[in-house]
């Protein structure tokens, strides 16, 4: 219902440009490709490489995760030594992963919910690449538990965006047919993975989301995210969402 933003990692060096970065940067919201491509190009290895070391990297991951990092790539500083390796860098990533989503808060938060800490992690993933600002999170968080409750699909446009490897702000009506686990308009529940590596603040919205009756929201532009229990006025909000999208498109010239 909103999109993530494409951000660029942070290489950062000393006072020479040419030598080697002393630390990489992997932002909130993302995907696991992303970060692999992160790391080649900061270790200044050949693309597929850091995706590649996967089998031997021996991450320490839940057993829920089928060997699948995506949700445990968290995102922080990392720095760079002269022996720093992918598999380092992936299991320095999983390693702060661990510390961060394994306490006791995320533990009590995730029962709290029926939940266990991976579908915790799952929730959070959604809520980092829905919620348009930090102050929407707790809201995008409950509107994921209400419908869950009300046994209504999410209907969320990230998920679509996930299985197709793409990120966008307008999804068709065909994208949501797609035959894929990740189509969260026609799949019950959440989705089998987490959809992107998601930080801290989101994980605390998705142990603690605000509370409301929400079951719908949409950015109708910036600073703009409007949450509702009433279909139609979702519909009217999401009618003026696409008037806007419409109104910023370039007009072909005749």
């Amino acid at each position: 219902m909103a999109a993530t933003a494409v951000a660029v990692p942070l290489l950062t060096s000393g006072d020479d440009e040419d030598a080697r970065p002393t630390s990489l940067v992997i932002p909130e919201g993302w995907r696991s490709g992303q970060v692999y491509d992160a790391i080649d190009k900061a270790l200044a290895l050949p693309p597929g490489s850091a995706k590649k070391t996967l089998t031997k990297a021996a991450l320490k991951l839940p057993s829920e995760a089928e060997g699948n990092p995506e949700g445990y790539l968290f995102p922080a500083t990392y720095p760079l030594a002269e022996k720093t390796t992918p598999e380092s860098l992936l299991t320095a990533m999983v390693r702060t992963a661990d510390k961060k989503f394994n306490g006791a808060p995320v533990s009590a938060g995730a029962q709290r919910n029926a939940m266990n800490v991976y579908q915790a992690v799952t929730v959070a993933s959604l809520v980092q690449a829905e919620a348009a600002t930090p102050e929407d999170m707790g809201k995008v968080a409950r509107v994921v538990f209400n419908r869950l409750e009300r046994g209504m699909p999410l209907q969320l446009d990230s998920t679509v965006n996930y299985a197709l490897n793409r990120t966008t702000l307008k999804t068709t009506e065909s994208d949501t047919r797609i035959d894929s686990p990740y189509n969260s308009y026609q799949r019950m529940g959440l989705p089998p993975t987490p959809i992107d590596n998601p930080g801290e603040e989101a994980m605390r919205a998705a142990i603690s989301p605000t509370p409301g009756d929400w079951l719908y929201f949409v950015t109708v532009k910036p600073g703009d995210t409007r949450f509702t229990s009433s279909y139609e006025e979702h519909q009217r909000n999401v009618a003026e969402f696409n008037a806007a999208q419409k109104k910023a498109s370039p007009q072909p010239t005749k």
